[in-house]
């Protein structure tokens, strides 16, 4: 995708053939900072901090890092994957065919990657967009603004349940009570063909301070955090949430379109029907 202007992958092999360089997301969307990973712990450090995160990406900066342990060279969308992404390559893919179309941006709390991310690479790729607070979703669907809906997933069971960023069941919720269609786009290594029930997905926890604090940027270019919680109160950080496949419209995958069911995607996959 396009980053002032040129195209840019979020993971490549760096000029020397020994280095692994990655966009560090943490600085986004005020700065773009360069992150060369030369062994196995940078890329696991990368992962750990969120220098990259979604699921692909994660997936693709862990074998570049098993490649940088193995060898002493390696050869090797968009922020969250490694180029088009899953949840906005369709909407790339229509901004680029010359259909218009506008986007709705969750803040996506408490790490706020809509607000800094998602915003940042729409608007670096000239996609119309607005950024909201998390909680005016229902009442822009509630009020007509919103045509669809469109998450991804962080993992996707084989009856169709999927687990993603925490308030995406609200999201499913409101698009189901407002008749609006919610779609979730996925590769298909997300998809976990042992567990059939999102129950059995366990949901990580992070660290409180993701809550009680925020960081921003002052006027003078400093990186700051502040405290937003009283001091002593604690905080549950929990990461995901799982919405179930009956709120799911359709799943999007490498292969086509299918319902959220394990009919559905056996379908698309019938190596897996056994």
């Amino acid at each position: 995708m396009n980053v002032h202007g040129r195209p840019m992958r979020t993971i490549w092999l760096g000029q020397d053939r020994h280095t692994v360089e990655i966009i560090d997301q943490t600085w986004l969307p005020h700065e773009l900072v360069i992150v060369g990973l030369r062994t196995l712990e940078d890329a696991a450090r990368a992962i750990s901090t969120m220098q990259v995160r979604g699921a692909p990406l994660i997936g693709a900066t862990a074998a570049y890092g098993v490649v940088l342990e193995i060898l002493t060279h390696c050869n090797a969308g968009w922020l969250a994957t490694v180029d088009w992404g899953t949840a906005l390559a369709p909407i790339y893919r229509a901004h680029d065919d010359g259909i218009p179309l506008h986007v709705w941006v969750d803040e996506t709390r408490p790490r706020n990657q809509g607000a800094s991310l998602t915003a940042w690479e729409l608007g670096q790729h000239g996609v119309p967009h607005t950024v909201i607070v998390d909680n005016a979703g229902g009442h822009l669907m509630r009020e007509g603004l919103v045509d669809l809906c469109i998450v991804g997933t962080d993992r996707t069971t084989a009856g169709g349940d999927v687990a993603n960023k925490i308030g995406t069941y609200l999201k499913a919720l409101a698009a189901r009570d407002n008749d609006i269609p919610f779609y979730v786009a996925l590769p298909s290594p997300t998809i976990d063909w042992e567990i059939e029930d999102g129950a059995a997905i366990p949901i990580e926890r992070r660290d409180d301070r993701e809550v009680t604090h925020i960081e921003g940027w002052t006027g003078e270019g400093r990186r700051v955090a502040v405290r937003l919680a009283p001091e002593g109160s604690p905080a549950a950080n929990y990461a995901f949430d799982v919405t179930p496949a009956r709120l799911v419209t359709a799943l999007i995958t490498e292969r086509g379109i299918c319902p959220a069911s394990r009919e559905g995607l056996r379908e698309l996959f019938p190596e897996h029907r056994s």
